[in-house]
């Protein structure tokens, strides 16, 4: 938590106090932080696991009049966003074409499905897989949120685990921990997409994917095409609080999206989908855009 509120002020130049609570009820923490939200012009939460961390935020925002921003979600699903913009350029292939999967169904999974819909990836067209398989509307263990998933995604009614869910597909996007075999990896459609991004040990190693795919990210550093949500999290503040935003749009998270891809879109390559994490031309970008699109949504006060 200190290292984050370092790289908030190196890259975003916003002032962050990291305070841990010793809880995981959901009612202290929202009585907590509403209490604590008078000193502060945004709050971002950390490390609340799926489905408390959903609740968390829905009645944060709908309680406080400046930004919730819960990094584990939309920190990682925005940089996934930008990276997936890229690579379909580079591939020339557009957003809306692609059958992706995502494996994985806890915070960032959920994030990153809503995310890619946002920024206009087919809803229909993509697969989310879970610990049980893939979530469709006839499984009968779903709760809320995956009920919600299951009528949004998988309109040709697919069912099975992810080998199944993967034959044919163009994208996977892996935010989950759990190990895809190679095999599975190697029935998607020729010159795919694999973002495996479980940290320190991927869904798929890099170096096997990258025999089946024509553009391979990952969450670690020693690899190309870090998915880092330090890209994300300190130009979305920056520019949330120079706007002095009530809230975090969708909005403002596309425009996020959109920014950290275009610094590095004139320079494309299978390798670099992404800007380094430190680069120092992200998180201006990020800011100008997120400050725009908050006027845009009304939410800006400035």
């Amino acid at each position: 938590m200190e290292g984050k509120a370092v790289l908030f002020k190196q890259f975003g130049g916003v002032d962050a106090v990291p305070i841990c609570l010793d809880t995981q009820d959901v009612d202290e923490i929202v009585a907590v932080v509403t209490a604590l939200a008078p000193s502060f012009g945004g709050i971002n939460l950390e490390d609340i696991s799926a489905p408390r961390c959903f609740e968390i935020e829905r009645r944060l925002d709908e309680a406080l009049p400046i930004p919730i921003f819960h990094d584990d979600q939309h920190g990682t699903a925005i940089v996934v966003l930008a990276a997936l913009r890229n690579a379909a350029a580079l591939l020339d292939r557009k957003l809306g074409d692609l059958r992706v999967v995502i494996s994985g169904a806890g915070a960032a999974g959920v994030a990153v499905a809503k995310m890619l819909f946002a920024g206009g990836v087919s809803a229909g067209d993509t697969v989310v897989c879970d610990s049980r398989g893939i979530i469709h509307r006839g499984r009968p263990d779903l709760g809320a949120t995956k009920a919600e998933l299951a009528e949004l995604t998988n309109s040709a009614g697919r069912t099975g685990g992810i080998v199944e869910a993967l034959a044919g597909a163009d994208v996977l996007i892996g935010v989950s921990g759990g190990q895809i075999a190679e095999e599975a990896v190697a029935a998607m459609a020729p010159g795919g997409i694999v973002f495996a991004l479980a940290n320190p040990t991927p869904e798929v190693h890099p170096d096997v994917a990258a025999r089946h795919a024509a553009v391979v990210a990952t969450g670690r550093s020693d690899f190309p095409n870090q998915i880092n949500n330090v890209l994300a999290f300190p130009g979305i503040f920056r520019g949330a609080l120079d706007a002095r935003a009530t809230a975090v749009t969708d909005g403002m998270k596309v425009a996020a999206a959109d920014a950290i891809a275009g610094v590095v879109a004139e320079a494309l390559s299978a390798d670099a989908i992404v800007p380094s994490p430190l680069d120092p031309r992200v998180a201006p970008a990020v800011a100008a855009a997120v400050a725009a699109a908050a006027r845009r949504d009304g939410v800006a006060r400035a």
